[in-house]
């Protein structure tokens, strides 16, 4: 008996993996669609992001002549702002603020940042879950989750238009299933008008290039013992940060979907340890050993706390 129950448990455990993996591999199809398409295709979104600041409406337009992105985010209401891409430049326009223009591949605010991720890469880290099919925007839409396998990180979910596959919903959600965040479109087009729209940003004049003062090297004589899975480092760079008076050594992390910074300095009369979370982002700081140490990022409150204690010396 015990047996013939051993043969049946390995039978739906084979049958299960068998259901799931075709479903996992068109489920990545699909959102590696959605990365292709938001950036090859000619479309304007207007849409709101809803978070615990508020909500923000905004209208996208995306174009690409010649081989060359072209780009432009508004927000609706308020004060006019505008960010505009061409090509490799970004240029911002803030009210107050002289504009000026930074090096870039994308508008950072436009898409929520998943769009243009590596979902080949990410695969070996996260399982995308098909959810089934419902209507957003009065279009339908293909639903998948976006969840990492080592449960130390937020979770998607990404409603994507069956035609197109542009992103028409994206919820962020923290481990006990409530939205921090929301992008949801209200009306969008895809068509060659919006690509005739863009055609005067070619030979606009756009602000000048700010300079980015570059970092000095070095080498740290720290580094954490444990990081969730996939994370690399991207940089580190040490700094002096004027209001602060002193050096900041820091590295940045990142997995392609998620990333965070830890941040070293001398421990002060104003260093203090304490947690807070504003969204989907975590400020973690202890004081250990005469170090300030801070762990800022979209990070669960919990992961942000494991890595700041992790912090020893290099070896």
């Amino acid at each position: 008996m015990k047996q013939l129950w051993c043969a049946v448990s390995l039978m739906a455990g084979s049958l299960f993996y068998s259901s799931f993996a075709p479903a996992q591999t068109t489920s990545g199809a699909l959102l590696q669609q959605m990365e292709q398409a938001s950036q090859s295709l000619n479309y304007e979104l207007a849409y709101i992001n809803v978070s615990r600041l508020g909500i923000e409406s905004l209208r996208f337009r995306h174009a690409v002549l010649d081989s060359k992105t072209y780009a432009q985010l508004l927000h609706m209401d308020g004060p006019r702002r505008e960010i505009v891409q061409r090509g490799n430049e970004i240029s911002y326009f803030e009210p107050g603020l002289e504009p000026f223009t930074l090096p870039g591949k994308h508008i950072v605010d436009s898409l929520p940042s998943l769009v243009f991720a590596d979902f080949q890469k990410l695969s070996e880290y996260y399982d995308f879950v098909p959810v089934g099919r419902t209507r957003i925007a009065d279009q339908l839409c293909e639903v998948i989750r976006i969840v990492a396998r080592d449960g130390t990180r937020y979770s998607y979910i990404v409603w994507l238009d069956s035609d197109t596959r542009l992103p028409l919903r994206v919820d962020l959600l923290d481990r006990d299933g409530e939205t921090l965040e929301q992008y949801r479109v209200v009306s969008f087009a895809v068509d060659d008008g919006v690509r005739k729209m863009m055609q005067g940003l070619d030979k606009a004049s756009l602000p000048p290039s700010l300079s980015v003062p570059a970092s000095d090297k070095a080498t740290f004589a720290w580094r954490p013992s444990w990081l969730p899975n996939g994370m690399k480092e991207v940089t580190q760079s040490r700094r002096q940060i004027p209001s602060l008076n002193k050096p900041v050594e820091s590295r940045l992390y990142s997995d392609g979907l998620f990333s965070f910074s830890i941040n070293v300095s001398a421990a002060d009369k104003n260093s203090v340890s304490q947690q807070l979370r504003t969204g989907r982002r975590t400020v973690h700081t202890e004081i250990r050993n005469n170090k300030e140490i801070t762990v800022v990022g979209e990070l669960p409150p919990s992961t942000a706390k494991r890595i700041a204690d992790s912090i020893g010396s290099a070896k």
